[in-house]
């Protein structure tokens, strides 16, 4: 759980990187240590990224729907596009990926026990 301290810093920083404005780098590194270890300031950092790259989507569109509901990778860079050829797919898939990996997950729903 996050101290009311820790909330309001990493929203204030959250909202400057939505809006586009100048964030000090000791900001932009504390905010990152957070996100890291606290799933609440990752998916604030996530929404705000995703606000300053792609703005405000159309009402009722799908890009509204996966912001609101905080899915996808708000960096295009990380998206594949297209046809892929299997080297490719492993490699981006070999990549550091959380959710691919399993991390941050419970390690009893996986087993085979």
């Amino acid at each position: 759980m996050l101290s009311t301290k820790v909330r309001l810093q990493a929203e204030f920083i959250c909202s400057r990187i939505a809006t586009g404005q100048e964030v000090a780098l000791s900001d932009m590194q504390w905010i990152q240590k957070w996100a890291k270890s606290n799933n609440s300031v990752e998916a604030m950092l996530r929404r705000a990224r995703r606000a300053a790259i792609q703005g405000e989507p159309p009402e009722g569109s799908l890009d509204a729907f996966m912001q609101a509901m905080d899915l996808g990778d708000p960096d295009p860079t990380n998206h594949l596009e297209g046809a892929q050829n299997p080297v490719n797919l492993a490699e981006w898939f070999s990549e550091d990926r959380k959710w691919f990996q399993g991390e941050g997950t419970d390690p009893t729903i996986y087993s085979h026990d």
